[in-house]
């Protein structure tokens, strides 16, 4: 049986919580597991409190890297109250905040988009109701003046049950489940293959077997060579990511890697003219591109936080003069292939992880909905970045109350 929307109760108001976003912050400026528990914990004497608590913590241990941990205790507070009211800086708020919901699912940081690290600097009351496998739908929400489905492409059962909900929600809604579900990476790879304007490295999943035929001597799958990376179906952030330049480094990783899935794809190579490799996370807000950052490494797998651009001014000189030429270089250079991008993908707001390819292509590494865009890093060594993700930042508290505001006239 189909679900419907759970009934709007106007009266109700959601457990508090504070929400990854503020963990965050604290756990980026050095909090331990423990400082991080310390300020979570609070007097609990209702059921609803005491859910609330367990979910912080949950963030916490998440934010720790203590998965087993946060999940139970993810389970333990999902497993009576299923609606939280993101409320760090609710009494802050003016008079007639956006009233935002967030339609998440069970997991980590990685499953759902984290919108409250982008309402945490907007004047935006954030709900999240998470919608558990298997179990009915809550059977209320707070009224909300537009929704967000924040389920990524990583949890597709979840999107499935969600696509037939958005057609019918009672409020204005964002980020259609069913344009979500097509974000994998071999589906995103296959979608831009011949894009005029766009490299997407050719990608497969294969299977261990066939893998440990290739660690023998057998041949690549047709239109491959060495070197090529490699990584479990589902892995996120890196892990266990490896370029693997033959079938000795390929037996190597399958005796150190679990999984029975993998996807193999082809490496190109994109360092810039200073050598290094220049990877830009770019935002898109109802079709606009924004840069959210430009991490320069050594390394060929980026990650802002290895990227050391805390210890190199070099390196933070080189991400403001992308941020300052962004939209008369970058986004005017690929202005047909992000276009193109934002075409296919067809959502409110999503994000890509890419680079520049030697031949002038925007190289495209990924396309998600649940990166995290934040405003972390210190002003005081990174100055120029505040100004930029605070107009991203603008810009989605727009997109979401244009939102509300046109659907609302039309049913008027």
């Amino acid at each position: 049986m189909q679900d419907a929307p759970p009934t709007i109760d106007s009266g109700f108001d959601p457990p508090l919580i504070k929400g990854a976003a503020i963990l965050a912050h604290r756990a980026y400026a050095t909090d331990g597991l423990d400082e991080l528990i310390a300020y979570i914990d609070r007097p609990a004497s209702t059921e609803a409190e005491r859910a609330a608590l367990k979910l912080d913590k949950a963030f916490a241990h998440q934010l720790r890297f203590r998965a087993r941990q946060a999940a139970e205790l993810q389970a333990e507070a999902l497993g009576g109250e299923r609606v939280f009211r993101v409320g760090e800086r609710f009494a802050e708020l003016g008079p007639a905040p956006l009233r935002l919901l967030a339609v998440m699912a069970p997991g980590d940081l990685m499953v759902n988009t984290p919108l409250d690290f982008i309402t945490a600097h907007l004047d935006v009351r954030l709900d999240l109701m998470f919608v558990r496998p298997g179990q009915p739908l809550p059977e209320r929400m707070p009224d909300h003046d537009v929704a967000f489905f924040a389920v990524s492409e990583s949890d597709p059962a979840t999107l499935r049950r969600l696509a037939p909900l958005f057609r019918v929600w009672p409020r204005p809604a964002l980020n259609d489940p069913a344009r979500v579900m097509r974000l994998t990476r071999d589906g995103v790879a296959a979608a831009f293959m011949d894009v005029p304007g766009v490299l997407a490295p050719r990608l497969v999943a294969v299977m261990r077997a066939t893998l440990a035929r290739m660690a023998d001597g057998g041949p690549l799958p047709a239109g491959f060579a060495y070197p090529v990376l490699l990584r479990p179906l589902g892995a996120h952030a890196g892990r266990d990511l490896d370029l693997l330049d033959g079938p000795a480094r390929l037996a190597e990783y399958l005796a150190a890697t679990a999984g029975d899935s993998f996807f193999l794809s082809s490496f190109v190579d994109y360092r810039a003219p200073d050598a290094l490799f220049h990877k830009y996370r770019i935002a898109f807000i109802a079709g606009r591109p924004f840069i959210c950052h430009m991490a320069p490494s050594e390394h060929w797998m980026v990650h802002y936080l290895n990227a050391g651009m805390t210890d190199s001014a070099e390196k933070r000189a080189l991400e403001q003069a992308a941020f300052e030429s962004f939209e008369t270089g970058f986004a005017r250079r690929h202005a047909a292939a992000l276009a193109a991008i934002d075409g296919w993908v067809g959502l409110d707001y999503f994000q890509i992880d890419c680079a520049e390819a030697p031949d002038g292509r925007l190289l495209l590494f990924e396309v998600d909905t649940a990166s995290i865009v934040h405003a972390m890093d210190p002003p005081d060594v990174f100055p120029y970045k505040p100004p930029q993700m605070h107009r991203v930042m603008r810009a989605f508290g727009e997109m979401s109350r244009q939102r509300a505001a046109e659907v609302r006239s039309v049913a008027a």
